[in-house]
């Protein structure tokens, strides 16, 4: 059996998927459906059993599941906008360490999924303490998580793997609402209101121009099952690797769109000048903690064997946008 928490969100649906694709549907899915309509990531997927988080905690805590292959943890609040950290810390810190110390009883490879949110605003984006400084709790939780397993790093009987994902976009993320991504957004605002809205210059950066490590969700998937298939224990940067600009993301996703209409596709300028792209001012509470700049050092990942080329925006938002009209026309 395999468990995917998290398993009706963003990434660990998409992880049932790449399992299933193999073959594998013993899967066991634990997540919270508040939200109801997440069950719909899952009705195109098989799997096994499915469990509400607080039920399924209970049974690891009494030990009494056995037959595991391994644990892809997805799992977590990831509102990076949330208040209530007692409930962010529970749900992101205190459930991650039970599951960490129940695989390592159980010599159960762990790979989990941290964040590029601990970097903060340093500017440096590498797996060291020196260069994490997150901004909110969200972040923080992920963090501290970090911290904690690198203080019984040396006592580690199974494979651990913890994934700092950047900008993820792509599939089976519709139920993330404003954590959505900006492809998913700038899709949404263009086929109802025929322009994009970006946010407008801020520091040294004009217009759109605040630039991101945007990561396809299948390359996501695909270093995850790289290192199912060849363990080697770490904290890895999960990006590109190359940072591009919110601009290129919104012309990427109005050309992909245009381009299946049979319109012609334009130019940045040209979409400015029709106001097909749109700038605002940034909200007051993203003041100090909204981070223009990311991008991946991927040393440590490359260094640890995974040689795969990722996606560019332009391939990936052809991809998404491909996905996205077949299910919206």
């Amino acid at each position: 059996m395999y468990i995917v928490t998290g398993g009706a969100g963003f990434i660990g649906a998409n992880l049932v998927q790449a399992l299933n694709q193999r073959g594998i549907t013993d899967i066991l899915v634990v997540d919270h459906l508040s939200r109801a309509d997440k069950f719909l990531n899952l009705t195109d997927l098989e799997i096994a059993d499915y469990m509400e988080a607080e039920a399924f905690l209970r049974l690891i805590e009494n030990k009494h599941l056995k037959g595991v292959e391994a644990v892809f943890h997805e799992g977590a609040c990831s509102d990076t906008m949330a208040t209530d950290g007692r409930y962010v810390m529970e749900n992101n810190f205190t459930f991650s360490k039970v599951l960490l110390h129940w695989c390592q009883h159980h010599d159960v490879p762990f790979l989990y999924a941290s964040s590029a949110s601990v970097y903060g605003m340093t500017g440096i984006f590498v797996e060291e303490r020196y260069a994490e400084s997150p901004l909110n709790v969200y972040g923080f939780s992920k963090f501290q998580f970090d911290q904690y397993l690198r203080q019984i790093w040396t006592d580690l009987r199974a494979p651990v793997h913890g994934f700092r994902y950047f900008n993820v976009y792509g599939p089976r993320e519709f139920h993330k609402n404003r954590m959505a991504s900006v492809a998913l957004h700038f899709y949404n605002q263009y086929r109802l209101d025929n322009h994009v809205r970006l946010f407008a210059g801020s520091g040294s950066y004009a217009d759109g121009e605040q630039r991101r490590d945007f990561i396809y969700i299948d390359d996501v998937v695909s270093v995850n099952m790289h290192f199912l298939d060849h363990p080697h224990s770490g904290i890895y940067n999960v990006g590109t690797g190359q940072a591009q600009s919110f601009n290129e993301m919104a012309v990427a996703v109005i050309n992909s769109l245009e381009h299946r209409a049979n319109r012609p596709t334009l130019t940045l300028p040209a979409l400015q000048k029709t106001q097909a792209i749109r700038y605002v001012n940034m909200p007051e509470a993203l003041n100090g903690k909204y981070q223009s700049f990311t991008q991946a050092e991927i040393s440590k990942l490359r260094g640890a064997g995974y040689d795969r080329t990722f996606l560019t925006v332009g391939q990936g938002v052809d991809r998404y946008v491909q996905w996205l009209t077949e299910r919206t026309t």
